[in-house]
């Protein structure tokens, strides 16, 4: 059930993630199979750096009726794709992407980090609650490089506020 809801800082994209596939991990009789699902999303603040995230589908009665609640397993791997520009300042710790994960308690997020001394954009997906949190995460980085002809890259660092 993935409901995109906009970051707390108002950059999260509003026409949420690409289905790049799905694998079916748990055969269901009569209704949907539990399954592994595999998302792209661009990052919307930071040209030239795309996503990608697995996380598992429920299926079932539950999760045919959209009312599962979700596992909080998600894996995630982001990387340079085109030349880097940033689109403006942001916070250690913005939101790129939210979605739901259950009908009313559980969300899934994934936010954006800035290592300044090494050049390198971090990014953490995590699962919480509003009851109890998830300690389930996944982390990856990009390091912010020169991409073709372009003679240096931007410095991460001077877009942090």
């Amino acid at each position: 059930m993935a409901v995109v809801a906009p970051g707390l800082d108002g950059t999260a994209r509003a026409d949420g993630p690409d289905l790049i596939f799905r694998k079916s991990t748990v055969w269901k009789f009569l209704t949907p199979d539990d399954k592994l699902a595999t998302y792209a999303i661009d990052d919307p603040m930071v040209e030239g750096v795309a996503c990608y995230y697995t996380v598992p589908e429920k299926g079932g009665v539950s999760g045919m009726l959209g009312v599962a609640e979700e596992v909080s397993d998600i894996s995630i791997a982001c990387r340079q794709v085109g030349p880097i520009a940033f689109k403006g300042k942001f916070e250690q710790g913005d939101v790129v992407y939210r979605e739901s994960r259950s009908l009313i308690f559980k969300k899934m997020q994934i936010v954006r980090g800035c290592d300044a001394k090494r050049n390198v954009l971090v990014y953490l997906v995590y699962s919480d609650k509003l009851i109890d949190g998830s300690p389930k995460n996944s982390t990856t980085s990009v390091p912010v490089m020169p991409w073709g002809t372009q003679a240096e890259a931007p410095r991460c660092g001077d877009f942090v506020r």
